[in-house]
């Protein structure tokens, strides 16, 4: 059952509603986030109120729509410049940049984020050849 789940949890699904895709972010990108957020609270520095709300988003593991995974993308893409700041990475003394990075589900939410959107669009090209073809 456990692995059933954990497969479950890396599946793109469909909602009814909508019929558009959402994603539930793994338990990495989970932890990433909670862990941004307390150093943001510890060292009151990085993120915005958009990463604040985006990793509260990821730490409860909520399905995130496919805009917001392709933010996510984007937000990677602008700040990966970041990554070359003093104390990027100390957990002890950490730059507003690797918090900000955290909060957006760090190194793990950036594979998940560019895999799910390279899925996305994937979807959308067999579903316009399919179209095309009748």
């Amino acid at each position: 059952m456990a692995n059933a789940q954990i497969a479950h949890d890396h599946k793109a699904s469909t909602t009814a509603s909508s019929g558009e895709a959402d994603f539930r972010p793994p338990v990495e990108v989970a932890a990433a986030a909670e862990k941004g957020l307390k150093l943001r609270e510890q060292f009151r520095r990085g993120g915005t109120t958009i990463g604040i709300a985006r990793a509260r988003d990821l730490k409860h593991r909520k399905s995130l729509s496919e805009k917001t995974v392709k933010r996510m993308v984007s937000y990677f893409a602008r700040h990966s410049v970041d990554k070359r700041a003093e104390n990027f990475g100390n957990d002890e003394n950490p730059s507003a940049g690797y918090i900000a990075w955290l909060l957006w589900g760090g190194d793990a939410g950036q594979k998940w984020a560019e895999q799910h959107k390279a899925a996305i669009e994937k979807a959308k090209q067999s579903k316009m050849r399919r179209v095309k073809q009748h």
